[in-house]
């Protein structure tokens, strides 16, 4: 039987940077070159990046990636590379992965399944290719079939599957085996959720075992446009075992994983050791990597931080510091500034240890600042102190009593009547937040810094946030992910990443702290507890079930009274569908977890509803 070298390559790509995507692209061919590849498979749409959403419906960018591809084309000597684009048919856009061999094009895959589930909608831009259809098409003087095609290359028949291809109960895998397909290649764009790499490499091994193949998986990797982050794996197998991954979210820009396969039926064990896939390690590895690239690729200077001391704020300082920390471990001192595009700024670090350079860099591209009213504490004020010094950020206080005054003042002349926390309770809170945004989008406008935002998902399921307060920033890290994961993920940090000032941190109720100290406000108080609000939010709005539904399933597990469970799941409804403009107003947010409630990638709701008003009475009534 013939022996084939097979690689898989990662890339970081932008959308639309033709040049950072191409480069990408060229430095992967030649160093499977190099290592005596024999076929290299890109991940899906790596020419365009997968990203360009209604970019894709021009035909402009269809045309500039057929461009690409013939200069990618001219690389390709002595070996076979697979790479994705998008390509117009006879007016109609499909997502392809284009063989070029020894310098030739010699077919196109088209995928024949789009997913639209979650954050995805590619039928929007894309027309699923029919089952057993092949053409002819002319691309720059290479007349190649394309569609449902297999391909052959040193005696090896080769079949393909296109990310979404392969999560289908009716797959092209099946097929592919009755065709005698040896080797299955899959480039994919499979979004990162903490938990999904499980389940990602399950379809591999299971997928090699099913059809009787060996299966190369090649997945996108980074920050690639803003919200959605992508691991990078790249994952063989054969006949049922793991022969190859990669490590998974990293910091380099191309990584090409290669290994010689022997296409015979001797059984194949699996010889790779198990790896840390903890929900607290794969929550900092990727906001820490999608932190990166956004900073990058927005061309900022840094980042600017309403710190608080509580455990929102806190949790974003740290991944900055993560970000700079695993950067500099993962790139050294030198590539790290390089590729952040900040040189002239941090020049000094280059002389420096790495632990000091690392300090040295978070002081300069993270500003914290403590705002505090009469209202703060000093168990907050401590926190925040004290974990900006433990990181290394610049850190400043100031007071903004005097501008909320100003405001109140101002209001009560309007009103004719003294303001007071009996009657204006909801007013006087936001005010305080409210003043808070100007100054810190002040500082973060001279820095040319990114503000970041510190909104969580629990926040955003009920609305407790301030517009144009809290939420304001440029982009919300944590806004996928829940109140009560944070709180746990603070305590897993402070024990294993060592950082000995969460305990300021840890020690406190999550409070807003804008209500007078005497009051001894926190959040579950004016809310319900965290706890609950994962178990309603989970059934609620993942699983889209109703209210009586949602109760059904949790009076089960005996969370609480079943009066207070009915409470809080009616409390939960009314402030979800009253607060769908706000959402819709949250900054830009990575998405981490198995759902998230921004309606423009994963959870659409209308701004106007009844608010449950009928399935509500149902609840109360049954």
């Amino acid at each position: 039987m013939a022996n084939l070298k097979i690689a898989g390559a990662t890339l970081n790509q932008t959308p639309l940077d033709w040049e950072n995507n191409l480069k990408n692209i060229r430095e992967a061919i030649e160093l499977a070159q190099k290592d005596g590849v024999e076929l290299l498979c890109f991940p899906e749409l790596c020419i365009t990046g997968y990203g360009c959403e209604d970019n894709f419906l021009s035909t402009w960018v269809s045309q500039k990636a057929l461009e690409c591809l013939g200069e990618i084309k001219t690389w390709c000597s002595n070996i076979t590379v697979v790479v994705g684009l998008p390509y117009i048919h006879q007016k109609t856009t499909y997502n392809t992965a284009c063989v070029i061999q020894n310098k030739q094009l010699k077919a196109m895959y088209v995928k024949q399944n789009m997913a639209l589930d979650g954050v995805h909608y590619e039928p929007r831009w894309f027309t699923p290719w029919q089952v057993g259809r092949i053409e002819e098409v002319e691309i720059n003087g290479d007349v190649i079939p394309i569609g449902d095609i297999t391909y052959e290359l040193n005696g090896i028949k080769i079949g393909f599957e296109i990310c979404e291809d392969a999560w289908r109960v009716d797959r092209p895998g099946y097929r592919l085996q009755k065709r005698g397909v040896q080797l299955i290649l899959n480039p994919s764009a499979s979004h990162f959720a903490m938990g999904k790499s499980i389940d990602r490499e399950t379809l591999v091994v299971n997928s090699s075992k099913t059809f009787d193949c060996t299966y190369l998986y090649a997945n996108l990797l980074g920050n690639e446009a803003g919200r959605m982050i992508y691991d990078g794996e790249i994952l063989i197998a054969k006949e049922g075992a793991l022969l190859l991954r990669n490590n998974w979210l990293s910091f380099e820009n191309v990584i090409v994983q290669s290994i010689d396969i022997e296409f015979s039926k001797t059984p194949t064990r699996s010889l790779l050791k198990e790896f840390d896939r903890d929900k607290e390690l794969e929550f900092v590895k990727a906001s820490s990597l999608a932190l990166f690239d956004y900073l990058r690729k927005s061309k900022s200077k840094g980042f600017v931080l309403s710190l608080s001391g509580g455990a929102d704020s806190s949790t974003t300082a740290l991944l900055v510091a993560e970000m700079v920390k695993r950067g500099v471990k993962a790139l050294g001192t030198d590539a790290f500034i390089s590729k952040i595009g900040l040189e002239k700024e941090l020049s000094e670090a280059l002389q420096m240890e790495q632990n000091e350079a690392v300090r040295y860099i978070t002081g300069n591209i993270l500003h914290c600042a403590y705002q505090s009213t009469v209202n703060s504490s000093k168990e907050t004020r401590t926190a925040a102190q004290q974990l900006s010094k433990e990181i290394g950020a610049t850190y400043s206080e100031w007071s903004i009593d005097k501008q909320v005054a100003d405001y109140t003042s101002s209001m009560e002349a309007v009103l004719g009547r003294p303001m007071t926390w009996e009657t204006d309770d909801i007013a006087l809170q936001n005010i305080q937040a409210r003043a808070r945004s100007p100054i810190i989008w002040m500082l973060a406008n001279v820095k040319n810094c990114l503000l970041l935002t510190t909104s969580n998902r629990s926040e955003g399921d009920v609305g407790y946030t301030t517009m144009d307060g809290d939420t304001s920033g440029s982009i919300a890290p944590i806004a996928a992910v829940d109140k009560h994961f944070i709180i746990h993920w603070l305590k897993w940090a402070q024990k294993h990443l060592e950082y000995k000032s969460l305990s300021y941190v840890n020690s406190l109720s999550p409070s807003a702290e804008l209500r007078p100290l005497e009051n001894t406000q926190t959040d579950e108080a004016d809310l319900m507890p965290y706890a609950v609000i994962v178990e309603i939010e989970r059934l609620a709005i993942r699983d889209k079930q109703s209210p009586l539904e949602v109760y059904n399933t949790l009076a089960a597990k005996n969370l609480e009274s079943e009066k207070l469970l009915k409470a809080h799941i009616t409390k939960f409804f009314r402030l979800w569908s009253r607060n769908q403009w706000k959402r819709e107003r949250i900054a830009p947010a990575f998405h981490l977890d198995d759902f998230n409630v921004d309606p423009r990638t994963w959870c659409r709701f209308p701004i106007l509803s009844s608010g449950f008003e009928a399935e509500l009475k149902e609840l109360n009534t049954n």
